[in-house]
């Protein structure tokens, strides 16, 4: 797997997901501004890379401050992470991390700010090795719902782009292919951003395993085709009631799934699972720049001048409508969450 995030020589190293398929390139952060960027700006993303990269963000921006004074540091501290936490308002892993390594900050009272500094950056790095861990355990858990000879849809990249490495929902299909399963995927191109197009197909070509993609209006031709025998897809929240928030078009995947009797799962990490929002009316919406719809790439120009535009990135999709929801601890139905995760 190609690295997504790491540290690198004191540096934040991010391979930039806006270049690929076309270029394999990394971007080196050395100030935690660059990393907030570098979110906004979809250079990583995935809701537990996410996560990571911020944790690494939190820790690149203590490392550099110069007070030796614990509460002006701790002050310091708390805005990285304030700014951190506005780049982007969806996914609930960046407010994870954050609040995990202001805890950090907090056990660690008393210490040498030299030392603190220090261990902060050791927990952004076990944060990330947490982080492939859990979705290892995710794999194992999921591929038991695979047999072979099925083929699985995704939407949208939940794979180890989307993460430290080796991914949730493609982490599923990666761990029945490992298994010996002979499995096919068949990927949602993605619109607008592309990126069952641009990240999970390269990735799951770059591993071997068979991939198709499609135009995100094919879908249901092909279920009611009995092309599509199970789908699974990431999550960028999951509200205590077992809704999901994900990647918009997810919604239009489990209508569909329900409508042709195809099971549809979720696969998320406990960092994903957001207690404190009771449902998913609660979990905010980000709406990103018009450009992404009117063009492609920011570049090509697919629509009129001056067209109104609604860009969501995100949507909802309701309890109900999922199958279960595949965690590190198991596989669990919506309406479980809660009572597992509570702790």
């Amino acid at each position: 797997m190609v690295p997504t995030v790491e540290w690198k020589d004191g540096a934040v190293r991010l391979l930039d997901q806006s270049r690929l398929p076309m270029h394999v390139e990394f971007l080196d952060c050395h100030d935690y501004r660059e990393v907030a960027q570098a979110i906004r700006e979809l250079k990583v993303r995935g809701a537990p890379a996410i996560g990571v990269t911020a944790a690494m963000g939190m820790a690149l921006g203590a490392r550099a401050l110069k007070t030796t004074d614990y509460e002006e540091f701790v002050g310091a501290v708390d805005a990285i992470g304030d700014l951190l936490a506005a780049s982007r308002p969806t996914a609930v892993n960046l407010f994870w991390a954050i609040a995990r390594m202001k805890q950090k900050l907090a056990a660690l009272k008393g210490q040498p700010v030299a030392r603190i500094q220090e261990e902060l950056v050791t927990e952004s790095q076990t944060i990330l090795d947490e982080d492939i861990a859990l979705c290892k355990a995710m794999g194992r858990h999921g591929a038991g719902l695979i047999r072979s000879g099925q083929t699985i849809l995704t939407h949208c990249n939940a794979g180890a782009l989307a993460t430290a490495g080796y991914g949730t929902a493609l982490g599923v299909i990666r761990a029945a292919w490992e298994q010996g399963k002979q499995i096919r995927v068949i990927a949602d191109e993605t619109r607008p951003v592309l990126q069952g197009a641009r990240l999970t197909a390269w990735e799951l070509m770059q591993d071997k395993i068979p991939v198709t993609l499609i135009t995100d209006n094919m879908a249901g031709a092909l279920m009611r085709q009995g092309k599509i025998q199970l789908c699974v897809v990431g999550a960028d929240r999951i509200a205590a009631n077992g809704d999901v928030a994900n990647k918009i078009g997810t919604y239009s995947v489990a209508v569909l799934a329900r409508a042709h009797d195809i099971p549809f799962y979720v696969a998320a990490p406990y960092s994903t699972i957001d207690l404190n929002t009771p449902s998913g009316a609660g979990i905010p919406i980000e709406e990103r720049n018009p450009l992404e719809v009117t063009a492609i790439h920011g570049s090509h120009p697919v629509a009129p001048d001056g067209v109104e535009v609604f860009n969501p990135a995100f949507d909802i999709t309701p309890a109900e409508l999922i199958t279960g929801i595949i965690t590190e601890r198991g596989l669990f139905k919506p309406s479980e969450i809660a009572t597992q995760f509570r702790l």
